[in-house]
């Protein structure tokens, strides 16, 4: 399968979450890409729309390849086998790279405002596509810290191994397409895949307030 753009997958995923429009839900999307879907399927359900900020440590010679992954908090997820063949120096310094950005854009992006409330209620968790699914896998336990009733997670596209380890992670599992001959980048399953900049993010964010 492929999409034309963000918006594209982000109603596609919508359509198949409608059954949840008269749910108390919130919508939680992993910036910056899944922001954009998340917008579309906030605005199908008349659902709030939050971030859960995760951000990937990428291998020092393929930097799209994650080996760790770190949370606005501190925790943290790993590829074990990839984390013992790492200089421990290099990592720490990456850590907290990416845990510092991880707090920026929470700042950037939501200012003061609170965080919403998902506490016995459904939490809908969207990325724009997963690969190694680490990102994607540490936000669903963030957000288990909050007390959902349940947790939705709805992505385009991922591999088979991936979904099956977040599958096990949640209640729901919605995807369009898990093919088993996985390109092994999310952007090869896009026409347009454009760097999304925080400005859009801003702007969508404060769109979905008057939703």
């Amino acid at each position: 399968m492929r999409f034309k753009n963000r918006v594209e997958a982000g109603q596609k995923l919508a359509e198949k979450l409608l059954k949840y429009k008269n749910e108390d839900a919130v919508v939680f999307a992993l910036p910056r890409g899944g922001v954009i879907l998340g917008y579309e399927i906030a605005k199908s359900l008349d659902a709030p729309l939050d971030l859960v900020i995760t951000r990937k440590i990428g291998h020092p010679f393929n930097p799209e390849y994650a080996v760790c992954v770190i949370a606005e908090d501190g925790h943290i997820i790993c590829n074990e086998r990839e984390r013992a063949a790492l200089d421990p120096k290099w990592l720490k310094k990456a850590v907290e790279k990416e845990q510092k950005e991880a707090k920026r854009r929470r700042e950037v992006y939501l200012k003061n405002r609170k965080s919403a409330d998902v506490q016995n209620k459904t939490a809908i968790l969207v990325d724009d596509g997963i690969a190694t699914g680490l990102t994607f896998l540490l936000a669903v336990r963030e957000i288990k810290e909050q007390n959902p009733q349940k947790i939705i997670a709805a992505i385009p596209i991922a591999p088979p191994d991936a979904a099956l380890t977040i599958k096990k992670e949640v209640d729901e599992f919605v995807a369009l397409d898990t093919p088993t001959d996985y390109l092994g980048a999310v952007g090869a399953y896009y026409d347009e895949f454009p760097q999304v900049e925080d400005k859009e993010v801003i702007n969508l964010l404060k769109a979905a307030q008057k939703i």
